[in-house]
């Protein structure tokens, strides 16, 4: 693909295109094995729900380094793509998603390496990528320098957020809406400002959520999971109160904010209670989950479509300015 600049209006990204386009999307999904399928089945419903009127190919991907164990080395092996053909081949748009770390620096996890050449690979074939939690963080440090800076608790919950400026990819949404976030680290918003990114939405709670840059690819962040469905916090957090009980962690970890009904926090208060009093893995089996699933709603479904659909909508036209350089006809210039 080759850089240019892109009139891409608001009103082009609100309106799906009036026949059916072929994109073709690659997920680089990076997620631990309890998480992997998952967050492929939540990618695939998001791009289904926002591409109406596209003809959307998924390509899965997953980096070769990653520890896996028996299952999932056998599904990636099964169900993705090798790591090769992301490398030889071009496509209309890439999904890149974090990890959960286990190296003290980014530059010291195992896939380093993968990561940052997905990076300058997607920068030099102008590819339009979205790069979400850990991704967004390795991305950031290895473009520019800039250094993620660890929060004293988890930042975990659904938290308001709010437009900032008139981005292309907020199109649509109202002023301000619901995401969730799951992190124990953040970026500094000044100095994302000052190395050229575009701030989308920022939360007074949780920080940046969404930014941008354009450096021949056109490359979306995410600090926060707009793709998460309804239940993936509270099993986070169930997977986080059962390391505590395996004696894993020594904190009992902070209940997702903004998240679950009043009812929903007593019970789990109560557990917690129970869990400081006799730590345990056998009382994971008590853990009131069926309550809790059945209240959570998912708040922020309809702003993630609209986030992926604007998305999709800049794909296209980075696909059809490449087509008109083509046949050697004038690309449009971004209007400013």
């Amino acid at each position: 693909m080759t850089n240019v600049s892109l009139a891409w209006t608001n009103e082009q990204s609100q309106t799906p295109p009036a026949t059916s386009e072929s994109l073709v999307i690659g997920l680089v999904n990076n997620m631990g094995d309890a998480a992997l399928e998952t967050t492929e089945q939540q990618f695939r419903a998001l791009l289904e729900a926002a591409g109406v009127g596209y003809d959307i190919r998924l390509r899965l991907f997953s980096f070769p380094q990653l520890i896996r164990n028996e299952r999932g080395r056998a599904y990636v092996a099964e169900h993705y793509e090798p790591i090769e053909r992301l490398w030889a081949e071009e496509l209309d748009g890439l999904i890149v998603t974090g990890a959960e770390p286990r190296a003290t620096t980014l530059p010291d996890e195992a896939y380093w390496r993968s990561l940052t050449r997905l990076i300058e690979r997607a920068c030099e074939t102008a590819t339009p990528t979205v790069c979400s939690c850990l991704a967004a963080h390795a991305a950031v440090l290895y473009l520019d320098g800039i250094h993620r800076q660890r929060i004293g608790r988890k930042l975990s919950g659904v938290f308001r957020c709010g437009k900032v400026g008139d981005d292309p990819l907020a199109a649509g949404l109202p002023a301000t809406w619901r995401v969730p976030h799951s992190r124990l680290n953040t970026l500094d918003p000044a100095e994302l400002v000052g190395a050229g990114y575009e701030i989308v939405s920022f939360s007074e709670e949780a920080g940046v959520d969404t930014f941008t840059l354009r450096r021949r690819a056109q490359l979306v962040f995410y600090q926060g999971h707009p793709e998460y469905d309804a239940g993936a916090l509270f099993r986070e957090y169930r997977r986080d109160v059962g390391r505590f009980l395996a004696g894993t962690t020594d904190r009992y970890p902070d209940m997702p904010r903004g998240y679950f009904d009043d009812e929903t926090v007593r019970s789990l208060d109560t557990f917690r209670e129970r869990a400081n009093r006799q730590r345990t893995r056998e009382i994971l089996a008590e853990f009131p989950a069926t309550n809790a699933r059945e209240r959570i709603v998912t708040a922020w479904h309809d702003v993630a479509v609209r986030l992926y659909r604007n998305w999709l909508a800049l794909v296209l036209a980075e696909r059809r300015t490449d087509a008109l350089l083509a046949t050697g006809r004038s690309a449009p210039v971004r209007s400013t």
